[in-house]
């Protein structure tokens, strides 16, 4: 088992690494490897749909985005952790996760998505659900925990005080180690679920 942790914080050792340490010590008690990178503080521009990387396999600017992609699709799991910005991820790992999705054609389906949030107070539940939707048009099921997947705290550290935060990446954690082992054991005995071709449905006349 492998998961490929992506923090979309700019702040290193901040309340959204917090999060995810507690994450990692779970993934060392059960024996996952794991590989984190810290995006947030890199320039990494957006999308420009030039459709490069359709012909090519790969995005057009050679940045990490590009550097990832072999790791992703070895990953047998993915976490995505944001800092909240006016109710969103940080628009750096937006920007990262656009191209990534996009760019890379292998096929995601039952890699284990889950995606963490931290907020000073609210915003929690939008950044949830905007980056929940990156796995939901993949073929990706996603892990779930206690509550929400949010830890709370402004100043750096504070979030080592928010209890509940923690114990929730933990639960996390186990739910998400349990899921990959499933899949796992699913994939050897009944393979993936069938795919259709896709069929395109534009909304033009």
């Amino acid at each position: 088992m492998q998961v490929l942790i992506i923090n979309g914080s700019p702040r290193k050792d901040g309340n959204t690494s917090i999060a995810v340490r507690e994450i990692e010590n779970i993934f060392k008690e059960e024996n996952v490897g794991f590989e984190t990178l810290q995006i947030g503080n890199m320039d990494i521009r957006g999308c420009i749909a030039c459709g490069s990387c359709s012909k090519n396999g790969r995005c057009a600017f050679n940045d990490i985005v590009n550097e990832t992609a072999p790791k992703f699709e070895k990953a047998d799991g993915l976490i995505v952790a944001s800092p909240v910005y006016y109710a969103s991820a940080n628009a750096t790992l937006i920007a990262f996760l656009d191209r990534l999705f996009y760019s890379t054609g292998f096929d995601k389906t039952m890699k284990v998505g889950a995606s963490v949030v931290c907020a000073r107070r609210g915003g929690c539940s939008a950044t949830f659900d905007e980056l929940n939707k990156y796995f939901t048009i993949a073929n990706m099921p996603i892990a779930s925990s206690q509550y929400w997947n949010c830890i709370h705290g402004r100043e750096k550290g504070d979030a080592e005080l928010d209890e509940e935060g923690k114990q929730t990446m933990r639960v996390l954690a186990r739910n998400m180690v349990f899921l990959m082992r499933c899949i796992e054991l699913g994939r050897e005995k009944y393979g993936i679920p069938r795919k259709e071709p896709w069929t395109p449905t534009h909304f033009i006349r």
